[in-house]
């Protein structure tokens, strides 16, 4: 298995000889307005180049995943380089359907029995933040890739701490475990994905799974930086577990 981050919650899996592209935001930096009522209003997002050409990114992938829809996970810049036969999974028919709508059309919504190849998936729940937040956060999903010759990978999506994470923990044993930890937040409504206690209780739920932190430093809204976690870590003895990736970085895991 090999994990590269490309920026924000975009990555490229590779497992068991397939290789997904997930929750692509591929456009240009600068290209969209800031998210509102939250810091850094005089910027644009993504705040950051992608740290690969283009074509290096959506080639060759053999399936998309979108946890959810926000223009931070699936953008138009995706809805436009992507190829429209390309397998896509997604988290609801109604979100299956907007994919759809931009001319994809091998479009399947991801259930818990999901096999593509001979890799299996199963969607997640997620709460994207807590209280209130939820209703404008809207809905959210997770994956887990099981295969015999892999260690089962959990990507966690838009999602805090919360007895479901826990659940999904319990259930699956995942070895690898994406989360996405840069703390975004506007002004009210507290976080809407971990922050780096989020990130302790994850590794205290698995303590012996390898914990990729990414969602860091490329919109906006974020309030956790990578230099901060990677401090917060290391006072709380984790680092081994603990892995904080730049933009383009990879990780094998065997």
């Amino acid at each position: 298995m090999n994990i590269q981050h490309i920026r924000n919650a975009t990555i490229i899996v590779e497992y068991a000889q397939k290789r997904f592209l997930i929750d692509p935001m591929l456009a240009d930096k600068g290209a969209y307005p800031p998210f509102p009522n939250s810091l850094r209003q005089d910027q644009n997002n993504p705040l950051v180049s992608l740290p690969l050409p283009l074509d290096q990114i959506i080639h060759p992938i053999d399936a998309v995943i979108v946890t959810h829809l926000h223009l931070d996970h699936w953008d138009e810049a995706a809805k436009e380089v992507l190829p429209k036969d390309i397998p896509i999974f997604a988290q609801s028919e109604a979100d299956a359907a907007d994919i759809r709508s931009a001319g994809f059309v091998q479009v399947e919504v991801l259930q818990e029995d999901t096999v593509f190849g001979n890799i299996h998936l199963a969607i997640t729940k997620g709460e994207h933040g807590r209280g209130e937040i939820l209703k404008l956060a809207g809905p959210v999903s997770g994956v887990v890739f099981k295969h015999q010759a892999e260690k089962t990978l959990y990507v966690a999506g838009d999602t805090v701490w919360y007895e479901g994470v826990h659940d999904v923990i319990d259930t699956h044993r995942p070895e690898i475990i994406v989360v996405n930890a840069g703390d975004n937040q506007f002004f009210e409504g507290g976080s809407l994905v971990m922050g780096k206690e989020d990130v302790y209780e994850v590794h205290k739920a698995a303590p012996d799974a390898a914990i990729v932190a990414v969602h860091m430093e490329a919109v906006n809204h974020w309030t956790l930086s990578r230099e901060e976690l990677k401090h917060f870590v290391a006072e709380k003895g984790i680092s081994r577990n603990v892995f904080v990736p730049d933009d383009g970085e990879s990780y094998t895991f065997e």
